[in-house]
């Protein structure tokens, strides 16, 4: 036991020497908010394959802020905060609802994203965790039937959501070099690992394109002697 804390100790003293050793060479440490559309669907897995004929995009939108923090001149840690608007829309004559309908969920989102640079272009991917704050449900009315609105409820019922969505991002993203900032062309992929729902499967899919208006951080050069 004491040798494998000792290990570990070791191995972050390591780590944080190396960090810092790096640091006056590293990447760009920049912070960055931004606001964009978001377009995201459901899979609902192959118990459901009869809905995927009927299935359309949602169109949510995006906003909050991340952190790129340097760590070598060729590769930076990327943690984000943001709200999501996520959903899926399901067209007539589906065998869910018949009627078209809406899913529609409020969420906070927490990527944290390993980020390869190579000059202006950069890839990343990383885990997210996301919490629904909320939601609603939509069935669209047809003739004699009326339509219906309703909230999203939580909870482990039939027909509640799950809190709670893991995943993965992935994408690619272009640096644009305007003076003293950067314009940033971001897209990525979502991939929900979390099935959201009892009833009937769901996970979240989202693919997002943004332009991020970013101002550089100065990096520091080595001390040096007169």
């Amino acid at each position: 036991m004491y040798s494998t804390i000792k290990f570990l100790i070791t191995a972050a003293a390591t780590l944080l020497t190396m960090l810092f050793s790096a640091r006056s060479f590293s990447q760009t440490s920049k912070f960055s908010l931004s606001v964009n559309s978001l377009t995201t669907n459901y899979n609902y897995g192959k118990s459901n394959k009869e809905l995927a004929p009927y299935k359309k995009n949602f169109r949510g939108l995006q906003a909050g802020f991340s952190w790129q923090a340097g760590i070598t001149p060729a590769f930076s840690v990327v943690p984000e905060i943001y709200f999501s608007m996520k959903g899926g829309r399901l067209d007539v004559n589906n065998p869910v609802t018949v009627s078209k309908s809406t899913v529609r969920t409020y969420s906070l989102e927490l990527p944290v994203l390993a980020r390869l640079h190579y000059n202006n272009l950069y890839l990343n991917a990383g885990p997210y965790a996301g919490y629904n704050m909320g939601g609603r449900i939509k069935i669209d009315g047809s003739g004699s039937i009326p339509g219906s609105e309703s909230k999203i409820t939580f909870g482990n019922g039939l027909n509640d959501f799950k809190r709670w969505d893991f995943g993965w991002q992935a994408g690619a993203g272009y640096n644009f070099i305007l003076k003293r900032k950067l314009l940033t062309l971001d897209a990525r992929y979502g991939y929900g690992l979390t099935n959201l729902t009892k009833n009937t499967e769901r996970h979240n899919r989202a693919l997002n394109i943004s332009l991020v208006m970013s101002k550089q951080n100065k990096k520091k050069q080595p001390a040096t002697k007169d």
